[in-house]
């Protein structure tokens, strides 16, 4: 008994002395995933012309980048629950690296979309395994602060990458796009190798069968399927406004294509601030209050456009004004909403992870899906981001009603 008490001991010492992995680190990490998928797209037209291939086969380069994102977020989060965080990293960076060589290096299509999709399932690790380790690392109140903060430096990824890739593809290529992200992973594998400690707990071999159990485990709590279907839609409903705004902004309001691109960083700007907002007040906002206050902006936002839309008074500036105020609902619910989430059970916090992260591109597909429905771009998007926001706040309402402690 002496011994098993020692050894306890030991480890929660260990866990109390350990420093926190650097932010910067699981930022860059995080970053390295978000920012491949967007970068690309400005270089389309470049690199469709240079392999002689239509625009369709063109876009599976970005489609697929999106399902591989998706699909593999389900497979890092018990991989990392079984065998550890740092090594599962470590493996997920280098298929970063060795997609993104051959990306660059693709000879036709074909193998640029396949190495696309190769590349999504490495880049996808940072996205998973950043949040998990985060949880691993603090309590709840203290890891959605932290999240809170990670997402500052993440936001940067999508408002970036569009200037980033289109003056790579306009001066040195289209190739150059990806030989750069190359180099961003291997930086990353090389910080990880002497940055990156294990933080998992309960890293220890098991089954598939056992991983198996633990995603029938969180699809079974009710609290859990809240929390995710909820941040899913409150969080990527935006994407329904940024697929449709190019149509938005050129054809119903008429202004030049080339304010599409500063119009779109607005989104950008307001989930920066929303985050901003949230790491100030979840030391003193109770999380799952902030959750849905923060939705219930978004949805109030959503609302305004969508009477603006149907009053027959949308403008430039009524637009812009309503997309930050909804994505600072967004910014603001979003951490809170990801670790109430990953702490529904902290034996399977990178399944949870994984899982999470799953529901919230799966949302950002359906509502990118349903604003391509119908003849009017502006008012697709307004019901789609009212319906989403709608949907989360109800889904957090019963999130919280299932989560209460007993009596």
């Amino acid at each position: 008994m002496d011994d098993v008490t020692g050894r306890l001991q030991a480890e929660t010492n260990t866990e109390t002395t350990r420093k926190p992995v650097p932010l910067w680190l699981l930022s860059l990490l995080t970053f390295s995933g978000t920012l491949a998928m967007h970068i690309f797209v400005p270089a389309l037209p470049i690199a469709a012309a240079d392999l002689n291939a239509g625009i369709g086969a063109m876009q599976m380069t970005v489609s697929l980048y999106i399902a591989g994102l998706a699909v593999g977020q389900l497979v890092y989060g018990p991989l990392s629950d079984r065998f550890g965080r740092r090594r599962t990293m470590m493996v997920g960076l280098a298929l970063y690296i060795a997609a993104g060589l051959a990306a660059a290096l693709a000879p036709d299509v074909h193998a640029l979309i396949a190495a696309r999709l190769f590349q999504a399932l490495g880049g996808c690790a940072g996205l998973v395994l950043g949040r998990a380790i985060v949880r691993d690392d603090a309590l709840p109140t203290e890891a959605a602060r932290r999240l809170a903060l990670m997402n500052l430096m993440v936001t940067l990824g999508p408002g970036l990458a569009p200037i980033v890739g289109s003056a790579l593809a306009s001066t040195l290529g289209w190739r150059a796009i990806f030989f750069a992200l190359c180099g961003l992973g291997v930086t990353n594998f090389l910080l990880s190798w002497r940055l990156l400690p294990e933080t998992a707990a309960t890293a220890r071999p098991g089954s598939g069968a056992t991983l198996a159990r633990n995603y029938w485990r969180l699809l079974r709590s009710p609290a859990f399927l809240g929390f995710a279907i909820g941040g899913g839609f409150a969080t990527t409903a935006i994407y329904a406004f940024i697929v449709t705004a190019p149509f938005i902004i050129v054809h119903q309001l008429g202004r030049p294509a080339y304010e599409v691109g500063p119009y779109l960083a607005v989104p950008i700007f307001g989930i920066w601030l929303g985050s901003m907002l949230a790491s100030r007040l979840i030391p003193i906002v109770p999380m799952k209050r902030l959750m849905v206050a923060g939705n219930a902006l978004s949805v109030a936002a959503a609302f305004a456009f969508l009477a603006i839309v149907v009053a027959g008074h949308l403008t430039v500036p009524a637009t812009l004004a309503v997309m930050i105020v909804f994505t600072i609902g967004a910014g603001t619910a979003s951490p809170a909403a990801l670790s109430e989430a990953i702490s529904v059970n902290p034996k399977v916090i990178g399944s949870a992870s994984g899982l999470y992260g799953f529901a919230q591109m799966a949302a950002g597909a359906i509502c990118t899906t349903l604003a391509g429905l119908g003849s009017d771009p502006a008012l697709s998007a307004a019901i789609v981001l009212f319906g989403a926001g709608s949907l989360a706040q109800a889904a957090f309402w019963f999130a919280r009603w299932r989560s209460r402690p007993a009596v």
